[in-house]
């Protein structure tokens, strides 16, 4: 009996659960929560209380370091070599109480100078013990 069916098939039963199914949805729910990530971060606009403290006072002679387009560096008005950069800083911000915070440094560089040049600047206000860099830029006009 060609074609016709055995009475002896014995078909092997899967006894393991099919997990590519679950992993689909679980591959699609992740990148729908990357997706959905980012656009929790956006603001929405809220009424603030306001705050009990008063505003931080801005100090009477702000140390502030330029940084010019033809990579020449100023501490306030006048011009300062890299590598006395530190010094010079300290020696304008006078002698620190142990237990005084640090003084920040107001960073200020041309739109021209590239990245890695601000970073370079950085690198050398860290280098002489300044940590509190702070980045100066223009106000937007309304």
């Amino acid at each position: 009996m060609a074609g016709g069916i055995r009475e002896s098939d014995d078909l092997d039963e899967a006894h393991e659960i099919n997990v590519t199914p679950f992993i689909d949805v679980m591959l699609v729910l992740l990148i729908i929560f990357m997706v959905a990530a980012p656009l929790s971060t956006v603001d929405v606009p809220v009424s603030l209380p306001t705050a009990g403290v008063p505003p931080a006072q801005r100090p009477d002679q702000p140390l502030i370091v330029t940084l010019q387009a033809d990579l020449a560096l100023s501490f306030g008005n006048a011009p300062v070599p890299r590598e006395a950069l530190a010094a010079t800083i300290r020696a304008a911000a006078g002698p620190q109480a142990p237990d005084a915070p640090e003084p920040r440094i107001y960073l200020r560089a041309d739109k021209a100078v590239p990245y890695g040049e601000l970073m370079g600047v950085m690198q050398l206000l860290r280098d002489g013990g300044f940590a509190q860099v702070a980045l100066m830029a223009e106000e937007a006009a309304p």
